[in-house]
């Protein structure tokens, strides 16, 4: 089979049509509609909740699993982007992104706020405030969308997407060009300035009165100086709107894109870009921290630190361990090992902020692994719990059980049955953060590679020593089928 899913008979097909996305986005949407609906006026008991399960169970596995067998799909079926496509019909939007903000930085604290506030509200025994948050992500999509043009909200802002760009470096596949020498003929570039015209390989006879017909890249991405998948939402505009069919959803290498040192189209340098370094951080470290919240040791340690600080209630102790986890430790263990590699490099060594900002990408292979550990282990255990808590949610809302009778008989694997997964995926991720450690540090010190990787494979066994720990601790049992 090709190794181009846009040449595969079914899904290439599918995805090559105009409206693919569309179906996707309407699909999604209405899964979407039924947690709200379900969050706001259905039982808001955690281990009955269709909308918990959905999200917290589900979705969360799903999205892990997605990613790495096939790349971004959550954001090419966001049902946010058709919400806000839908508004800029009627209110199309005037202003730019201010250029201060065009960085990771306001997405990487929203993904920390995002992180802690999950773990302080309990988010997943709250079907009522997952509805809401739902909501909240409309809402703050359509708020920047109809202001700012391009797609401001997907590349900076928005927390979910800035995990599904961390993790996508790990998908097989990625959106590159076939014949860079067709790019080098084209005139147009409509592949980020959008199509006045018909064309594309879904070219078919159109109303004149149209005044686009193919969108460009919203995201910036010039595609013949792309690289990777980071920023790249999947959303096939660039295949649409290409007049040559010089677009490809082709197989690569997963994770090679984290030690490429080309200068990339949006994004520039990565070893420049600290911004994606702290993305990076938090991605890999906040993977940790939030499997660590789920093991009952995490609640003995709340309640010393509690006492220790005379705290009266959990936020403060919440905000200790954050800040320990995602600054403290991150500090202590990137910070230290970028020091020791540039004294391996002796008199040439960079300075270690860029040699940190360098190094920092090996570690994305581990966190893909810590955080599908944690996600696999949720949606492997109550992977069937969705039917009868449906069935029940059936029955309330039409008051009668249209679905049957809930089927309580069906939840999903064994706890210890999941743990040899979850300790191969971990170790799998380890086993790459260790090759990428080799391959930047035959970059960065190719005289002395050993040596410069020393280090960062001192800091990769920490991490997995860390996470079997945790993995071997007694799980709380939080909500439909253990939510956590």
């Amino acid at each position: 089979m090709s190794g181009d899913i846009l040449r595969w008979p079914l899904a290439g097909s599918f995805l090559r049509r105009r409206h693919a996305r569309t179906i996707l986005q309407v699909s999604l949407l209405l899964v979407v509609s039924v947690v709200v609906a379900d969050g706001l006026f259905g039982s808001q008991q955690p281990d009955g909740s269709l909308a918990l399960v959905l999200t917290w169970v589900h979705y969360r596995g799903l999205l892990i699993l997605a990613l790495l067998a096939v790349g971004n799909l959550f954001c090419a079926a966001c049902p946010f982007v058709l919400v806000r496509d839908a508004g800029r019909r009627l209110a199309p939007p005037a202003r730019v992104w201010p250029r201060r903000l065009r960085s990771k930085w306001p997405g990487v604290a929203l993904l920390v706020v995002v992180l802690f506030v999950y773990e302080l509200f309990d988010l997943w025994a709250l079907p009522r405030a997952t509805a809401m948050l739902a909501l909240g992500y409309f809402g703050a999509a359509l708020a920047v969308d109809l202001t700012f043009k391009g797609a401001a909200f997907c590349k900076y802002l928005c927390p979910i997407g800035q995990f599904n760009f961390a993790a996508s470096t790990l998908s097989p596949f990625e959106l590159q060009v076939r014949d860079q020498a067709v790019c080098r003929s084209c005139r147009t570039a409509d592949c980020i300035r959008g199509a006045s015209r018909p064309g594309g390989p879904d070219s078919r006879p159109l109303r004149v009165e149209l005044a686009v017909v193919r969108r460009g890249c919203e995201l910036g991405l010039f595609l013949p100086m792309k690289v990777g998948n980071l920023d790249c939402t999947f959303c096939l505009d660039c295949v649409h709107a290409c007049p040559h069919d010089n677009v490809a959803i082709a197989r690569r290498v997963p994770g090679v894109e984290l030690v490429d040192g080309r200068r990339r189209s949006g994004i520039g340098r990565l070893d420049r870009r600290l911004d994606l370094a702290a993305l990076a951080i938090v991605f890999v470290f906040g993977g940790v921290l939030n499997a660590f919240a789920m093991v009952a040791p995490v609640y003995r340690l709340e309640r010393w630190m509690a006492g220790a600080i005379g705290a009266s209630s959990e936020a403060p102790v919440l905000a200790i361990v954050f800040g320990a986890g995602l600054v403290g430790l991150p500090a202590a263990l990137v910070g230290g090992a970028a020091a020791l590699t540039r004294l391996a490099m002796g008199a040439r060594g960079r300075p270690i902020a860029r040699l940190a900002a360098s190094y920092v990408f090996a570690l994305v292979p581990f966190g893909v692994g810590m955080w599908a550990a944690h996600y696999l282990f949720h949606l492997l255990t109550a992977a069937f719990t969705v039917i009868p808590i449906a069935q029940r949610a059936g029955a309330r809302a039409f008051g009668r059980p249209l679905l049957g009778a809930p089927l309580w008989s069906l939840t999903g694997m064994r706890p210890g049955s999941v743990l040899p997964i979850q300790v191969g995926v971990l170790l799998l991720g380890a086993v790459g953060s260790l090759a990428l450690v080799w391959s930047i540090s035959e970059r960065e010190s190719p005289d002395h590679p050993v040596r410069a990787s020393l280090p960062w494979i001192a800091v990769v066994l920490a991490l997995l020593s860390c996470s079997l720990w945790i993995l071997w601790q007694p799980m709380e049992m939080r909500a439909a089928g253990g939510l956590g």
